[in-house]
């Protein structure tokens, strides 16, 4: 099975997106995580769906979306050696050029 690896900053952007959403609706927080590691999951065993995302700090970025009804956030991830890194998840509403520096 291919491993998931995060970096630490996704984990802080997965705990800041979901105490965001946990605000407004905590079920909501809940089904967010849960449909980021489902989405998570799926590009760990067809890591080349996602789309080329090309970053001068970030070599074989690729970019794909947490499965709906959470299509506005964004997965940055690199494919690596036995899986995948994601390397940050983002609103799209942010700036990502700057983000991903």
């Amino acid at each position: 099975m291919p491993s998931i690896n995060k970096s630490p900053q996704a984990f802080v952007d997965l705990d800041e997106l979901a105490a965001h959403i946990q605000r407004d609706n905590l079920d909501a927080a809940r089904r967010f995580l849960i449909a980021a590691e489902w989405t998570f999951n799926l590009l760990a065993a067809m890591p080349a769906m996602g789309k080329e995302y090309i970053h001068p700090k970030h070599k074989n970025l690729r970019v794909w979306y947490v499965r709906r009804p959470f299509r506005n956030y964004k997965i940055f991830y690199q494919i690596v050696e036995d899986g995948i890194l994601v390397v940050r998840v983002l609103h799209s509403s942010r700036d990502v050029l700057t983000e991903l520096t």
